[in-house]
């Protein structure tokens, strides 16, 4: 397991001035923004150029037309129409592509529209600057699977989505993060899945297509069967429900009798999906103390966002690629922020992510957990110690990429600044529609929230 660096005494005295802690942290986030998002840097710059490069020839060939035209006339009045003509045309064109006041008007009326404009308005300047946090490993272990195989599972995945028995899932998961749980649990085949939260049994049925014989907890304070009342629900005849008046909290069951009596003696061979809106280090402690070793977290939530405790929270730290945040009001993470915050539902400005003495982590210096029904305050140091601590049991931690860039989905939810690159990305339309996601309605894609998988192993003594 690495250390932070030794050059970096904040991490050993938390409290040390706010300033030089806030300085270090977005000295950090700005080195990592060209390392981390390269490739969306380069995506982004083709396509811009290729736009730039369309407008320019063709005002250069209105300009030479006129200037073909003007040149019968004699020269002193070719001259003079022909700088007119530049002018004019030159202001238009920095009026159309420049001005803030006009791209703002234009993105409020139309997802679509906003998308258009962000190579005009400099927005795509921010794509990644703010960073993307991340948890280390232990050993850098990466996940078995490609891009490719991720690609090859969505083509596979959107037919069966479209058969889905509740087909609107409100409150409960869209469609990036059902193909993600059908899409590692179909990978994994693992011998028993767990679930932790199932709400009307969407999570249950994506388990059941990726896994059509294998047996499933499911754990929920409602048992599903109870909103086939109101409308669509999924229950599942091969499944155990701790729901209702049988409900018990995951932390609390006895995993080794309930192992037994489902024939499991392999613990690596059990996927637990938690979707229950609990502090995601406690649920880590929980599993790793029953000697479970592959989870899957449904909401891992972005810093200064969510109502509890995250994997990406605790992670986000500024000895980290893509970790830290400043608070100063006249900052440039202050002015990115305030700025993004018109395009995306779910970006949230200084005032939102700190809370009182610039304190960012958690959700402004607070640990959420059950729902927000429990907010503890923390300190920096106790914040640090949580993310040293999953380093030392972590093996592998991937976060599902967002299934396609936001001018393709139309989602205005989650900004892309704090996003990996996504699956599909901006400008693959014919991808994007020979997968059949043009089929989809643009509202089952607004529910991502950076689902995360882990492997999980004791630390090493």
């Amino acid at each position: 397991m690495s250390s932070p660096p030794s050059t970096t005494p904040t991490h050993r005295h938390p409290h040390l001035s706010t300033a030089m802690l806030l300085d270090r942290a977005l000295s950090a986030r700005r080195g990592s923004a060209v390392s981390d998002d390269e490739d969306d840097t380069a995506t982004t710059t083709t396509d811009d150029k290729s736009k730039t490069k369309k407008h320019q020839n063709f005002f250069f060939l209105a300009t030479n037309r006129a200037s073909h035209y003007l040149s019968r006339f004699g020269s002193g009045a070719y001259c003079v129409c022909a700088l007119a003509i530049f002018l004019f045309l030159f202001l238009v064109s920095s009026f159309l592509f420049s001005s803030r006041g006009f791209v703002c008007i234009s993105s409020s009326l139309s997802p679509v529209s906003r998308a258009g404009f962000f190579g005009f308005d400099g927005l795509e300047s921010d794509f990644g600057a703010l960073g993307v946090p991340w948890c280390r490993t232990k050993r850098g272990k990466k996940v078995e699977w490609t891009s490719k195989d991720v690609l090859k599972g969505l083509e596979e995945f959107v037919p069966i989505y479209e058969t889905r028995p509740i087909k609107n899932n409100m409150y409960g998961m869209g469609f990036d993060h059902s193909f993600g749980l059908w899409f590692m649990a179909h990978w994994l085949k693992p011998d028993l899945m767990i679930e932790s939260g199932a709400f009307k049994g969407h999570s249950t049925w994506v388990l059941r297509q990726a896994m059509p014989d294998t047996p499933i907890i499911s754990i929920t304070p409602r048992h599903p069967e109870k909103y086939l009342k109101k409308g669509p629900a999924y229950v599942d005849g091969n499944c155990t429900y701790y729901a209702g008046k049988d409900f018990v909290d995951f932390g609390n069951i006895d995993w080794s009798k309930t192992m037994k009596k489902h024939g499991i003696s392999d613990l690596s061979q059990v996927l637990i999906f938690f979707d229950d809106h609990q502090n995601e280090l406690k649920r880590i402690k929980q599993a790793l103390k029953a000697g479970f070793r592959h989870l899957v977290f449904e909401d891992n939530y972005d810093t200064g966002t969510g109502d509890h405790y995250s994997l990406r929270q605790i992670c986000d730290q500024s000895y980290i690629s893509g970790g830290g945040h400043s608070c100063f009001r006249d900052s440039d993470e202050a002015r990115i922020r305030s700025r993004r915050k018109k395009f995306w539902e779910k970006a949230v400005d200084i005032e939102e992510l700190c809370g009182p003495g610039d304190q960012w982590w958690g959700v402004r210096g607070y640990m959420r957990d059950n729902f927000n029904h429990s907010n503890k305050p923390i300190s920096y140091a106790e914040h640090f110690d949580n993310s040293r601590f999953v380093e030392s049991i972590l093996d592998v931690y991937w976060e599902l990429p967002p299934i396609a860039g936001p001018s393709l989905t139309h989602q205005t939810r989650y900004d892309p600044a704090r996003a990996t690159s996504p699956i599909v990305e901006d400008g693959r339309f014919g991808l994007f529609q020979r997968l059949g996601l043009s089929r989809l309605d643009n509202s089952v894609f607004n529910g991502y929230t950076q689902m995360v998988y882990l492997q999980i192993s004791e630390e090493s003594r």
